[in-house]
């Protein structure tokens, strides 16, 4: 058995009599199941960094992918998680992710049949409700803490249009979006990054993978290098679209790391408050510190959010 920090999937490491080994996956879902084969299938036809599936079960609700081994992103860069001073072995591994990435983005997109995408084939205005729905219901409402839901919604619409407004140039591009690119979800093997638990993947822009990335609670990493790793991804993000509006790309950005942040503190709040996890409860401080930290730094969030800004002050309890 291989242990799981969020999922209800159940993965178990299985080796024959010459000891080879592979990954079999017993899911609770045929849809997202569906979704990962055919994600992993068509990446792996495209040379992208991603497991193989070796075998799939009749009805879809178990399969076989070849075994990366144990060795997380997240635990190859615990000196630097710990104490906030990343070597320069670690802030290889964090570069080399991030170039990856934006090939499964750009590349990975490439002939893609977006209908296999579980549940929703683009992130759409329902697909962001959705996960500020989830911060509101999951996290909110279990701190306690007193607020105004018609504020709060005035701040989601406000939100919801900044996302969903093209960026300059960008809106007839297609991309990947991983949706769940952080640490936990990348494995290194001979020193290089491969990408797992992508089945919540869609059609959707950039910027919420990086934010996903680079802000993830517990990878503790400091904002100076942040704006290094984000120099290193648009290198290779301009790479393969030469086109791309930078400026744009980078005034888009913290709108992004607002929402995912919201949303993985709604993740935290189900899987913590309710379903009583140490991992989730132990993470909400780091992302209320981020949350806290995002408005510091980009004053003009706190005049586009003035509730969501308030509401970030009275979560300061949770530190």
């Amino acid at each position: 058995m291989i242990k799981q920090q969020g999922s209800n999937r159940v993965y178990r490491r299985e080796k024959d009599a010459e000891g080879r080994t592979v990954i079999r996956v017993e899911g609770t879902n045929r849809d997202e199941n569906r979704a990962f084969i055919y994600m992993a299938r068509h990446f792996s036809e495209l040379g992208l960094p991603v497991p193989q599936v070796l075998w799939v079960s009749e009805d879809e609700m178990s399969y076989t992918q070849t075994d990366l081994g144990d060795t997380l992103l997240f635990d190859a860069i615990r000196h630097g998680r710990e104490t906030g001073d990343f070597s320069a072995v670690e802030r290889t591994l964090l570069e080399r992710t991030l170039r990856a990435l934006a090939h499964v983005q750009i590349v990975g997109a490439r002939g893609f049949d977006w209908s296999y995408c579980f549940p929703v084939p683009a992130m759409d205005e329902r697909a962001i409700r959705w996960d500020l729905n989830y911060f509101k219901y999951c996290f909110l409402k279990g701190t306690q803490i007193e607020f105004s839901e018609p504020k709060l919604e005035d701040d989601f619409d406000a939100l919801t249009a900044k996302i969903l407004s093209p960026l300059r140039g960008e809106s007839e591009r297609v991309y990947f979006l991983y949706r769940d690119c952080q640490s936990r979800n990348v494995m290194i093997r001979d020193g290089q990054p491969y990408f797992i638990d992508f089945q919540g993947g869609r059609k959707g822009p950039t910027q919420y993978d990086v934010a996903s990335f680079l802000w993830q609670a517990k990878a503790n990493i400091p904002q100076t290098l942040r704006d290094e790793l984000i120099d290193v991804y648009l290198d290779e993000l301009k790479q393969l679209q030469p086109s791309m509006a930078e400026s744009d790309w980078r005034a888009a950005l913290p709108h992004f790391v607002l929402l995912r942040t919201l949303q993985v503190l709604g993740a935290y709040g189900y899987r913590g408050y309710f379903e009583r996890k140490e991992h989730f409860l132990s993470s909400i401080p780091n992302a209320v510190r981020n949350l806290n930290e995002l408005f510091a730094m980009h004053g003009g969030l706190q005049t586009q959010y003035p509730y969501i800004y308030a509401i970030s002050n009275d979560l300061l309890f949770l530190l």
